[in-house]
């Protein structure tokens, strides 16, 4: 009989799945699929229940144990290839005697093909287990009877909601827990461009919330009763219905297509329902772009709307209310102020209804007390503003710049503004950048959650003690700074070139809100030049004096300078974790120092100062070795004057003395003694740096760039130094992308050997590179995306610099500096960038003559050359 009902309950799953989906791509809404999905489980674990139970010779234990589906399954939302979560339900008595039909009866439901996840449970130990882990508990919320004895269900319902009531306030702190524990893996914030649309938060999870805190606080996990007894807003109903029916068939979508459980909606998926849901497009938005500006106003909603509920049904306790009136102090007969918030009196909010100047003194009060505002004056104003939509006024754009100028609780104040869409009444753009997404791997949130981000970063520096917040915290007056973060990336979804266009934005914004001239004139300069610091210091060799003074005359004042590092700082920080990485800080550290050297100071540079100091502490080490030979002495001098400043920025005298003391072993006249290579971890950078000499005559860049690629590494920055007599000095700041941290020794040692074999090597065979695993939606992504080489011949006095954007492939830095090298180009210096498949590729480079490159026509070869090359590169991988 088992394979009977096995494969019976298979066909039935098979077909009924089928039918299922056939009415999904009819545009059966999703949750009737899921309720009818529901169903199709529920007959079959019936079927296969009635099976176990014959098989056994009906046991009389069946009067003493009931079937309990909960979880989704339990709450009839099911997704098509969700797991079944089953409870078996027993008497305490009846234990030992129904282990035999459980086994059995687990076994025949997995045969039939269902991801199950059971438990044999007596009702006082569901019980207990559900008020010690709050992910049972949730599932058990969604309890319902199935089969078998309905009186033994009963007692475990009754039991399990008699003793939630004794236990309201602990088990709503352990479902928050729970939930940010979750946030915390799968996304904390809604507008993850990768997101899980279960788990990801505003994802269906925050739905099944006020389920959850609904039943622990009023006694009812139904939305339509929580409304009816006042517990939940009719408008917030009706917005989180909308909501439950979008994202649960995208749900059923996801699974359907994948043909298993599939929650994540990666790159591949977003493209393919925009063009299944009918988006075109336009000049400004690809149509997975207004898709996904779709899935985020929804889940956008859902998390602010559910926070609202979680916040009203935590209600204060008696004992915090008697002492916030106690130790709470009145504003005049508006506000008052207690120990940790500050709430509107019953004038208050008659003054606060829809007045968008008193709710943004209330915000401005609430900044400076550092205080919060009490859930009970958030939802007057929340209502209030939906009833009667604000307008800007000369003193409401006043009080929005005073609360602009102070740090303390300004980012969760413009996300409360934003979430109210009163943020966009202040300054407009914000209504064309809610919900935006960029539809590139690089931003990791949508346009209106990274300016907000931004903001969260740069108030932070107030309370940092690295460059970037001594430098935020002597800026005397911040509310324009601060309104330009906001704005920063406000032109993004247009045609036009987003910073200028922003700019312009700005400009209007300035005009809006009553700024002064100068008031205008620096925002709308930061928000113009706000990636022009990255590029430099990420692109640019910045022991270029040329780069320094170029970058210095385009900023002209060192309060703008300071203004933009911090806000450099602030954007890269919130385009996703771990862009600001301590490298990158301190590149742009370097520009802001060097920069502001240059501004402030006049005939003093400090850059040469340290050089002159420490090679007069290199020749002291140096003469003391040699007993202070004369032509040893004439050699340190020869070597030290012929590095330049950019060389000694990071080193000690020991550092360089110990380097040059290796490099003047080598003898390029003797095989096996022509070139010499180290490896030392920088775990401030978390980055290896390894260090070749060789001598100038070989023609290592491109060998050597090429071995380490070879060896798993990749390339953050090169640097060439020539020496006085023939030597060159090759350094290489990498990441080891076999090791998390520091490699061990040998590790060093294989690839410095690996390096000098590359740097004697004459074979002109490219060396083997090592396959990469990759995400084939990522790569597929970005394959089209065309190859770009631009040259610069103004920014470096000494060198020109050719610039390649293009899609990454295994051995293509190799490519290029090879290319560099036929075309008889000397690499001086080169930065490499890449982020998943983009590459921006910078190389400072000379004809072999140490001239730069002046003739149009070679110029125009040149590019193509590097073009050709590498759109012609195969990546084998």
């Amino acid at each position: 009989m088992t394979p009977d009902i096995v494969t019976a309950a298979k066909q039935r799953l098979e077909e009924g799945r089928a039918k299922l989906r056939s009415q999904h791509e009819a545009g059966s809404p999703g949750i009737q699929v899921c309720t009818r999905l529901t169903d199709l489980l529920d007959l079959v674990l019936l079927e296969i229940y009635e099976a176990v139970l014959e098989e056994l010779g009906q046991p009389p234990v069946q009067n003493q144990i009931a079937l309990v589906p909960h979880g989704g399954y339990g709450r009839a939302d099911v997704a098509p290839y969700s797991d079944v979560d089953l409870m078996l339900l027993c008497a305490p008595e009846a234990t030992e005697e129904v282990i035999p039909l459980a086994r059995r009866l687990t076994q025949h439901i997995f045969d039939a093909g269902l991801d199950l996840g059971f438990s044999l449970r007596t009702p006082r130990q569901a019980c207990q287990l559900a008020l010690k882990d709050a992910t049972i508990f949730t599932s058990l919320v969604e309890s319902r009877y199935l089969a078998g004895s309905v009186r033994l269900f009963t007692r475990f319902a009754n039991s399990f909601k008699r003793q939630t009531r004794f236990r309201v306030s602990s088990l709503i702190a352990q479902i928050e827990a729970a939930r940010a524990d979750e946030k915390s893996q799968y996304g904390d914030t809604v507008y993850l461009l990768r997101p899980n649309v279960k788990r990801t938060r505003g994802g269906l999870r925050d739905l099944q919330m006020v389920r959850w805190i609904g039943f622990v606080r009023y006694g009812e996990a139904d939305p339509d009763k929580l409304e009816r007894v006042g517990a939940l807003l009719p408008e917030d109903r009706a917005v989180l219905k909308r909501s439950y029916e979008f994202l649960l068939r995208l749900r059923n979508e996801l699974h359907f297509h994948a043909g298993r459980s599939q929650d994540v909606l990666g790159k591949h998926e977003q493209v393919r329902l925009a063009e299944k849901l009918g988006f075109v497009g336009d000049s400004a938005s690809l149509p997975v772009e207004q898709f996904m500006q779709t899935y985020f106003e929804h889940t956008g909603e859902v998390r602010y709307r559910v926070a609202h509920f979680v916040a009203g049904a935590k209600r204060r306790t008696t004992v915090s209310t008697i002492l916030g009136g106690l130790f709470s102090r009145r504003m005049e007969t508006v506000y008052r102020i207690g120990p940790r918030q500050i709430s509107a009196t019953k004038q208050g909010l008659a003054q606060l209804s829809g007045d968008l100047e008193e709710v943004l003194q209330l915000m401005d009060l609430a900044n400076n007390f550092n205080k919060r505002i009490d859930h009970a004056t958030w939802q007057f104003i929340r209502r209030a503003m939906t009833d009667r939509p604000p307008r800007l006024t000369h003193n409401a754009a006043r009080r929005f710049m005073s609360l602009l100028s102070q740090p303390t609780r300004l980012a969760s104040l413009l996300r409360r503004l934003h979430q109210l869409r009163a943020l966009e009444i202040l300054v407009p753009p914000m209504t064309h950048a809610r919900s935006r997404m960029q539809f590139n791997d690089y931003h990791k949130y949508t346009v209106d959650e990274h300016s907000l981000r931004a903001i969260e970063y740069i108030t932070g520096l107030a309370r940092e003690s690295n460059s970037a917040g001594r430098a935020y915290r002597n800026l005397p007056q911040k509310a324009i700074l601060h309104l330009a973060v906001l704005m920063h990336d406000l032109g993004k979804g247009f045609p036009e070139d987003h910073s200028e266009l922003g700019a312009k934005l700005a400009g209007e914004t300035a005009r809006r809100l009553g700024l002064s001239d100068d008031d205008t004139a620096t925002l709308q300069f930061l928000v113009l030049k706000h990636l022009r610091m990255a590029h430099l210091a990420f692109q640019h060799n910045l022991s270029d004096p040329s780069v320094i003074v170029q970058f210095a005359v385009e900023v002209g004042r060192p309060d703008w300078l300071r203004m933009l590092y911090v806000l450099t700082c602030a954007d890269l920080s919130a385009v996703g974790p771990g862009v600001l990485n301590s490298w990158k800080f301190d590149l742009l550290t370097q520009l802001f120092y060097r920069t502001r050297d240059e501004l402030e100071s006049e005939n003093y540079d400090p850059a040469e100062r340290r050089q002159h100091q420490l090679q007069a502490k290199v020749l002291r080490l140096a003469g003391a070795k040699s007993d202070h030979d004369d032509l040893a002495d004439k050699w340190w001098t020869r070597q030290l004057d012929s590095l330049p400043w950019g060389y000694y920025e990071s080193r000690t005298a020991k550092q360089v003395f110990e380097e040059l003391s290796r490099i003047r072993k080598l003898d390029f006249t003797k095989p096996g003694n022509d070139a010499v290579a180290w490896g030392r971890y920088l775990p401030d950078q978390q980055a290896v740096e390894y260090v070749v000499g060789t001598s100038a005559d070989v023609p290592s860049f491109y060998r050597l760039t090429g071995a380490l690629s070879s060896k798993g590494h990749q390339i953050l920055r090169a640097e060439v130094h020539t020496l006085a007599d023939g030597a060159v000095i090759d350094r290489y700041f990498v990441q080891d992308l076999d090791f998390k941290g520091e490699p061990p020794a040998e590790r060093l040692d294989e690839v410095a050997q690996r390096l000098v074999a590359a740097a004697i090597n004459e074979s002109d065979q490219p060396p083997r590179f090592r396959r990469v695993w990759r995400s084939g939606e990522d790569h597929a992504a970005f394959r089209q995306m065309p190859t770009e080489v631009r040259i610069d011949n103004s920014t470096s006095a000494r060198h020109t610099i050719i610039s390649v954007l293009t899609y990454d492939r295994l051995g293509l830095l190799y490519a290029i500096s090879r290319t560099l090298y036929d075309l008889q180009l000397q690499v001086g210096f080169a930065k490499i960038g890449t982020h998943v498949d983009q590459v921006v590729d910078v190389f400072y480079v000379t004809l072999r003559n140490g001239e730069k490159l002046t003739d149009p026509a070679e110029m125009e070869r040149v590019r193509e050359e590097v073009r050709a090359r590498v759109e012609g590169w195969r990546d084998e991988s």
